[in-house]
């Protein structure tokens, strides 16, 4: 990981973006690095001229996404009997797959959206999320999103605070906890709002 983010610093152009490309495809598949430093390294490397926001976040959200919808998919096409290689027990063991099975049943479709908010576990959920058959298109639709969320409040961020993403990143840390509640409140909110205009318009309809 060092050694790759230090060869990131002494590239310019294309060549960065590529390499942040291929790095995070790793992370997506399970590498042990994390998505969201070189996505914070990346985003300070804009202020020396290296990359530029836009095209960076847009090489991100191409890197999240395959490397998401490989796991996606892996777990989609072989599931548990995948786990019996050694690469892939590293993403999550037999015994803790049907555990997270269980976390993606209980939050839905839905939470693929929150999964993109959950470093350290997110190659396991989305696995599992695989596993359990979902739809493609539930993938492409809330973990796109989510990373369209992510991306720009991690980019302009780092930029905000002059590149200091050390700063960025135990700030992202410590509110882990109070990010996922917002989360959790807006999509609360957001079905419940669904719910009751359902409702409303089957009383209309019985009315009528």
């Amino acid at each position: 990981m060092e050694a790759a983010l230090e060869f990131l610093y002494s590239l310019q152009g294309w060549p960065a973006y590529g390499l942040v490309l291929g790095l995070l495809i790793l992370c997506g598949i399970g590498a042990p690095m994390n998505e969201d430093i070189v996505l914070l390294v990346a985003a300070a490397l804009t202020l020396k001229g290296v990359m530029d926001p836009l095209p960076l976040m847009l090489v991100g959200w191409i890197g999240i996404m395959i490397g998401d919808t490989l796991v996606f998919h892996w777990g989609h096409r072989f599931g548990a009997p995948l786990l019996g290689s050694r690469f892939f027990s590293r993403i999550v063991s037999p015994a803790r797959l049907v555990e997270m099975q269980e976390r993606v049943r209980r939050g839905g479709p839905y939470f693929i959206f929150v999964i993109r908010f959950l470093p350290g576990i997110r190659t396991a959920l989305f696995f599992a999320a695989g596993s359990l058959k979902l739809p493609y298109r539930t993938l492409f639709i809330y973990d796109g999103a989510a990373a369209l969320i992510e991306l720009p409040l991690l980019v302009y961020a780092v930029r905000y605070v002059g590149g200091n993403w050390q700063q960025i990143w135990q700030t992202v840390a410590n509110a882990q906890g109070d990010l996922l509640a917002g989360i959790a409140a807006l999509l609360l909110f957001w079905l419940a709002r669904r719910w009751y205009l359902n409702r409303q318009l089957k009383k209309r309809g019985e009315r009528a």
